[in-house]
């Protein structure tokens, strides 16, 4: 049986950074935020060849270990058969290890890529698929749900499967996300979580992260409120302390503030008029920076764009 044919033309994809959990929506609430790498990605006669500018420059690998890498490679396998040689270029913006979805985009990009690049990958590989995939190379579905879809995802998992609704967030929202200096790696904050929490806890968080749809889609004066979480911020702290002291602090000034992902970036979810003041709040440690709302997800753009 013949292999699948591929464009000879480069494709670009361009994914979001994410953040997930958003407070008490744990492993299963995420939001696309107006970061980006972008992968640009050909079919060669042979052989892999990667560059890589930015973020990860001096560090990641040029191998078939690169995320990426792994990715493609199975995206690639899912739609029929490998390529026989790879160019790829990255030029990455969203910081790696700051639970901002570094990941989840390199995965996502790699699928993504893939499908564009087969001929009739459409066909072989639809959205629900997709989903599926990244899920099943990065484990659980909040991060890649909403790379991939953009907006605000709710996501979790049925029969096995990875399912996601995607809402559009309310326009007047605008994420400020404080990203120190050393990174957390996701396995060793995973690892602070304990086995079971009081079930005073658990419903805690329930009535929180049923709010928080509400509030980050129609209700934004509700998300102090709907940003309380009892499940993992302060089972993490140990790993994060500085974190854990500026969701508090901002928290305190009446600040919507979370800690993001797995972190230890801080986001707020601020407006127009305090955008700017909570942006100053970052000290000398963090790198602050006010971003936008991502509303499309991952999408393949043209290469002169």
């Amino acid at each position: 049986m013949a292999g699948p044919a591929f464009r000879a033309a480069a494709v670009r994809v361009r994914v979001p950074a994410t953040s997930a959990n958003l407070g008490p929506g744990f492993d299963a609430l995420g939001l696309a935020l107006g970061l980006y790498d972008d992968v640009v990605v050909r079919v060669a006669d042979s052989g892999l060849h990667i560059d890589i500018a930015g973020e990860g420059g001096e560090t990641l690998p040029r191998d078939e270990s690169h995320l990426l890498v792994r990715s493609l490679r199975t995206a690639f396998d899912a739609l029929g058969g490998q390529p026989r040689g790879l160019e790829i270029v990255c030029a990455n913006r969203i910081p790696h290890g700051r639970g901002l979805g570094s990941s989840s985009a390199a995965i996502c990009a790699g699928i993504v890529a893939a499908r564009a690049v087969t001929i009739g990958g459409e066909s072989k590989l639809d959205e629900a698929a997709l989903l599926e995939l990244a899920t099943e190379i990065e484990g659980h579905p909040d991060n890649v749900a909403a790379c991939l879809l953009g907006g605000f995802t709710l996501s979790w998992m049925e029969n096995g499967a990875a399912r996601a609704i995607r809402m559009d967030p309310a326009d007047s929202i605008v994420p400020v996300v404080f990203v120190p200096g050393k990174p957390v790696l996701t396995e060793t904050a995973r690892g602070l979580l304990p086995r079971t929490v009081p079930h005073v806890d658990a419903a805690a968080n329930a009535g929180r992260a049923a709010l928080l749809v509400e509030a980050l889609t129609r209700r934004p004066e509700l998300l102090l409120p709907a940003t309380e979480d009892r499940l993992h911020q302060e089972y993490r702290a140990p790993a994060m302390p500085e974190s854990t002291a500026l969701v508090e602090r901002l928290r305190a000034d009446g600040i919507p503030a979370v800690i993001s992902g797995a972190g230890p970036t801080v986001m707020a979810l601020a407006d127009a008029e305090t955008a700017d003041k909570v942006e100053a709040l970052a000290g000398s440690d963090w790198a602050a920076n006010r971003l936008g709302l991502d509303r499309e997800g991952a999408v393949v753009l043209p290469l002169a764009t």
